[in-house]
């Protein structure tokens, strides 16, 4: 990719490619409470907790692992690995293979559903990674077999959580250039920031898995609003659309991203709007990939932070946003603050 001025994050520090070198920095030089920190580490892991990295402006502040895990061990995303679809379907469009706004039949083929032609002509690219495609979410919920996939909506009238659209946009992507997506993926993300893991299927699903500093290189990308160092990875503009509200129907949700401080937030699972913050212990520029049972990637551009939360069900099993994320909150505003 090509070479291009630093951004404002000017002084955010990228670890080495292919190195386990990574700089640090100490809590007791960012002058957080180490009473509070312990509060957090308590409460990480008595909640199945197995991985937690937290980075200022890309350096290591807190890496530690519970209940059994190292720095190897490999975990699942689950839905947080949605953002990576984004972030991937962003670079093919940048590259030219697709538009996000075409018909996503150009590239899954036709008759991918049941719908008729005029139907499945409405939905949009676009509408697959801001879940407005107006596809039956009743049936199976991660089905991805056209009999499973019935109209119940217009597209862009109404946002549902629905998983087997998502699950589709990877086949958007391998369709659009006409290639493998894990080799893709691998070339012109995965291995341009030093991160390890792969795709694996899981029935209709395929979910990203890997240790849990690949995850804080990502986080670190996207606090870096997609360039490595000095290298563009994704281009600010699609950036950017995939970081703010992608819809009027869900101000919370980007292109498969969590999007904290709007004015209301639909949860997965449900069609009712809930008025208020999505996690109101959290700041108001978070920005969030959010996987089944508490898998966390928190991005906080006026806290210089990532932070990364891997392992078992913390709260309540919830597919994305839970009340975990609201607790975790408070510690962790309690610690930095």
């Amino acid at each position: 990719m090509s070479e291009i001025p630093t951004n404002d994050n000017s002084d955010t520090y990228f670890p080495p490619l292919n190195s386990d070198s990574w700089e640090t920095i100490s809590t007791n030089e960012l002058e957080w409470d180490e009473d509070a920190k312990v509060d957090l580490f308590d409460f990480l892991e008595n909640s199945n907790t197995e991985s937690f990295i937290v980075l200022h402006e890309g350096k290591i502040v807190i890496e530690s692992y519970f209940n059994g895990a190292n720095a190897f061990t490999n975990n699942p995303w689950f839905s947080a690995g949605k953002t990576l679809t984004a972030f991937t379907l962003g670079i093919a469009e940048q590259e030219e293979y697709l538009d996000i706004n075409e018909a996503s039949n150009l590239y899954l083929g036709t008759n991918w559903s049941s719908l008729s032609s005029d139907q499945e002509n409405a939905i949009t690219v676009k509408n697959h990674v801001t879940m407005t495609t107006g596809l039956d979410y009743s049936a199976d919920f991660a089905c991805t077999d056209p009999e499973c996939l019935t109209f119940l909506n217009t597209p862009d009238s109404f946002w549902y959580y629905h998983n087997a659209p998502y699950t589709l946009t990877q086949s958007i992507i391998s369709g659009a250039i006409n290639s493998d997506l894990n080799s893709y993926f691998n070339t012109k993300l995965r291995d341009k920031i030093g991160m390890q893991g792969t795709w694996i299927p899981f029935g209709f699903n395929k979910f990203y898995f890997s240790n849990a500093r690949s995850m804080a290189r990502f986080g670190l990308l996207c606090y870096n609003k997609g360039i490595w160092d000095n290298t563009e990875i994704l281009n600010e503009t699609y950036f950017n659309n995939m970081t703010n509200t992608s819809q009027n129907l869900n101000p919370a949700y980007g292109y498969l991203w969590w999007l904290n401080g709007k004015s209301s937030y639909i949860l997965p699972s449900s069609s009712s709007s809930f008025s208020g913050k999505l996690i109101p212990n959290a700041p108001d520029d978070l920005i969030a990939g959010l996987g089944a049972n508490d898998q966390k990637l928190y991005v906080v551009p006026s806290k210089k932070l990532v932070i990364i939360r891997i392992g078992g069900n913390g709260d309540e099993g919830q597919l994305g946003p839970s009340s975990y994320d609201n607790t975790l909150w408070q510690k962790i505003s309690a610690m930095i603050d």
